[in-house]
């Protein structure tokens, strides 16, 4: 059975310990950085099912370390920690690549929670044919059509499986919020519309032939 690997990546070294303790009683393998430089040499040479990473670091904005991992392939499920809890800090994670969010002080029992919800929504790190040419690569975070391949957002990537996995069906708008967005993401219709729009012109750009069709007043399909 496998057991989950999960980074991460805090500067305080006695929540570092309590982290990696929670982690093994859980009996996951935790592997703990303490600055975002590390993070990123570490966690993009050796991925992990999901990463741990604090905001706030001595030498970086987690977000940065964030997309930086993005940015090099990492597929990994990223929680942030924060201290901030304002509606724009947390936007601002999920928009830097992050799939759930934090806010400290907080129990271990609901890290360990979250932590389990974000591993059960891991993608299957097969590829994934979605016709006419185009793959959905989780491990990747990208969609590739011939030779060519266009980077995906989690959120994007997430919404584009759930598009994937009832291809021919209409998916029903509530439906894709809950399967791109974390629980208690506030997510308004033209957020959704936002994102499909984005999907869309990165299927342009490959320049395949498939595109997401509109349900009017009900979801979208993937023909």
């Amino acid at each position: 059975m496998h057991r989950a690997t999960v980074g991460i990546c805090e500067d305080d070294a006695d929540l570092r310990a309590a982290l990696v303790r929670a982690l093994e009683a859980e009996d996951m393998a935790p592997r703990a950085t303490a600055t975002g430089h590390e993070a990123v040499t570490v966690f993009s040479a050796q991925p992990t099912d999901a990463l741990i990473i604090d905001i706030m670091l001595p030498d970086a904005d987690g977000r940065d370390v964030c997309q930086a991992l993005r940015a090099q392939g990492v597929g990994s499920q990223v929680l942030f920690l924060t201290a901030r809890d304002a509606l724009v800090d947390r936007l601002s994670g999920f928009h830097a690549g992050g799939d759930d969010y934090l806010t400290k002080p907080f129990a271990l029992a609901e890290l360990l929670v979250r932590i389990g919800a974000l591993l059960r929504r891991a993608p299957d790190n097969s590829a994934t044919e979605l016709g006419a040419g185009l793959r959905l690569d989780p491990a990747g975070h990208a969609l590739h059509y011939g030779d060519g391949s266009e980077p995906l957002t989690p959120t994007e990537f997430r919404l584009l499986a759930a598009l994937a996995a009832r291809q021919g069906e209409v998916v029903r708008r509530r439906d894709l919020v809950a399967a791109a967005w974390p629980d208690g993401a506030i997510v308004h219709d033209n957020t959704l519309d936002s994102y499909v729009a984005r999907l869309r012109r990165k299927l342009r750009t490959l320049g395949a032939d498939a595109t997401i069709a509109t349900a009017r007043g009900v979801g979208y399909r993937l023909p």
